[in-house]
């Protein structure tokens, strides 16, 4: 193989620099030229109307910034098998040979993966970096360390507003229908309740808790200060098992609903309980807060960092894996081993798996859940006891979010 392309795919976020500048690197040590394919699948299928390509040369590569967030390939959200062209598969292979370009590393999440599936099946030699933000692919995905880490930072920030104002505050994050990035950036953030769409949520349960934390916290305040932090999926689901979203967002690129709403609709959920609980005016007057027809009830207020939590700057961890995801994709179609995804590296093992497997969507595990409902964390559901099994090990282990 002496030429390969780069495409980085769906949403943006931390890691995604490093796996290009490792996939340019290894690249070079084995001789191999290395090309950008600009904005994923669009730029893919629109190979063959470019006049040339960026070439990953040792010098060109020295200026990337594998620590910033964000990808110098570009982005888009394009599922191949939906554009209304009979000819779109020959297209592609024609735009690859007219720049000798023998193989690629794709990297990004389930739907980019599902692509680069159809991809291999038309005869074209892939292999995946894992990437999503969301972290629900059966391996580790490149971005989840970084946006979960700005998730706690911003949930851990908002709570200054909280205090200052006494305000229930619901911070809503990305994560589709898998709720690893509000779980683990709840934790980190010592948020009082987390809600996931693993666990559909009872509002009378979530206001309890909120109500009961909420005032002991004012009432414990030499200057009656408190407030309370949620953090919420936006996948959310409620005790139904109904999903939360905005018919009027419509649908993505992939046929997936743009999910929205869901920290309104808790803001909403609580604010109505609130008015019509009797003890909340009595709670309001012995606190020293109430003013008739001003404030009679806490503030319930919903805040959305958005495409924040993808932006600025990479973890370490995911600059690590995404380097060593990239190098070793280029490594495995050196070898001719194509359509899989990167695991990780072990020593000097390269560990790959089918990249159908890797895209199968990994949920929250529920049996975690019970430790931290019993440190105090609600789920919006009862308290559910820990039955942990105890289990000595000897030797290395591997773990990973």
């Amino acid at each position: 193989m002496k030429k390969i392309g780069i495409i980085t795919s769906g949403g943006d976020c931390g890691g995604l620099n490093a796996v290009i500048k490792g996939a340019a690197q290894m690249a070079h040590s084995l001789g191999i030229s290395c090309f950008i394919i600009p904005n994923g699948y669009a730029g893919l299928y629109n190979l063959v109307e470019f006049d040339h390509l960026v070439e990953l040369t040792p010098q060109r590569t020295d200026w990337i910034n594998s620590k910033l967030a964000g990808s110098e390939a570009g982005h888009s959200r394009v599922k191949i098998k939906r554009i209304e062209d009979e000819n779109k598969y020959n297209r592609i292979q024609d735009g690859l040979k007219k720049f000798g370009i023998e193989g690629l590393v794709i990297s990004g999440g389930d739907d980019s993966g599902s692509v680069m599936v159809d991809l291999t099946q038309h005869g074209i030699q892939c292999d995946h970096a894992p990437k999503t933000m969301d972290l629900d692919l059966q391996t580790y995905s490149v971005g989840a360390d970084s946006t979960i880490a700005r998730i706690a930072n911003f949930a851990d920030e908002i709570k200054t507003t909280g205090n200052t104002h006494s305000r229930i505050i619901v911070m809503e994050v990305f994560g589709r229908y898998a709720g690893h990035t509000a779980f683990r950036g709840g934790i980190a953030s010592d948020a009082d309740a987390v809600l996931i769409p693993e666990i559909p949520v009872d509002f009378d349960i979530l206001y309890q808790h909120v109500k009961t934390r909420f005032y002991q916290r004012i009432s414990e305040s030499a200057v009656k200060s408190g407030t309370y932090l949620i953090v919420v999926a936006e996948g959310l689901k409620d005790a139904s098992g109904s999903e939360i979203f905005d018919e009027s967002a419509g649908v993505d690129a992939f046929g997936h609903k743009r999910l929205a709403g869901a920290s309104r609709y808790v803001c909403q959920e609580l604010t109505k309980r609130f008015k019509k609980d009797p003890s909340i005016i009595d709670l309001m007057k012995r606190e020293k807060m109430y003013v008739k027809g001003i404030y009679e009830i806490p503030e319930v207020r919903s805040v959305i960092p958005g495409h924040l939590v993808r932006a600025g700057h990479s973890s370490a961890y995911d600059v690590n894996f995404g380097k060593e995801a990239g190098a070793a994709a280029v490594m495995l179609l050196s070898n001719k081993i194509a359509g899989v995804t990167v695991v990780g590296i072990s020593g000097n093992k390269i560990r790959y798996m089918k990249t159908e497997d890797a895209i199968k969507q990994r949920f929250v595990d529920l049996q975690l859940v019970p430790f931290y409902e019993n440190m105090g964390i609600c789920f919006g559901r009862k308290l559910v006891k820990p039955e942990p099994k105890f289990e000595k090990i000897t030797g290395h282990i591997e773990r990973h979010l």
